[in-house]
């Protein structure tokens, strides 16, 4: 049986790149969670405007029996700076704040505990929001397996963090 979840970490391209590559995840779609609910078929031109509330985010399927959701939260934790507020890498901005956005109230005590275990790190408090998904809406096509598309297009994330997430989850 598949689950879905909604990953905020930065700008959506990298994001979403780097999610596809993990085994277990099935799908994966960029979008923008958890803003203003009154905004319907928000656009990518209003969510820049860091006036709707909107994070670029990333849906994400996946298949709990070869990736568990604990794995799939660590693996989302070394893809972001945990205690950077509204900023990864070069990306500035409320649309670019940390997330993790779920659906099922049972996933609240995975997600936790991997955050508390990630809080221990850090002297700051994390800057990543865990809430429930209040809403989620896709990102238009153009937006969609961007890096995919356009290789050399621009990204926050090191080519060696997507090495690595092609091989966390693998069974030898």
């Amino acid at each position: 049986m598949e689950k879905t979840i909604y990953l905020a970490a930065g700008c959506f391209w990298g994001a979403q790149h780097y999610l596809k590559q993990i085994n277990g995840v099935i799908e994966t779609e960029t979008g923008f969670a958890n803003g203003d609910t009154t905004i319907k078929d928000v656009t990518y031109k209003q969510v820049y405007t860091d006036q709707t509330g909107y994070a670029e985010a990333v849906r994400v399927v996946y298949d709990p029996d070869v990736l568990p959701l604990r794995t799939l939260i660590e693996l989302y934790f070394k893809s972001i700076n945990p205690v950077s507020v509204n900023q990864q890498g070069e990306d500035r901005g409320t649309r670019y704040r940390t997330g993790i956005y779920y659906t099922a109230d049972a996933d609240l005590t995975t997600i936790r505990e991997v955050y508390n275990e990630v809080q221990r790190l850090y002297p700051t408090p994390l800057a990543v929001e865990v809430e429930p998904l209040t809403l989620f809406q896709p990102a238009d096509e153009y937006h969609q397996d961007y890096l995919e598309k356009h290789p050399d297009g621009y990204c926050h994330l090191p080519e060696a963090l997507f090495e690595m997430a092609r091989q966390a989850n693998k069974k030898s």
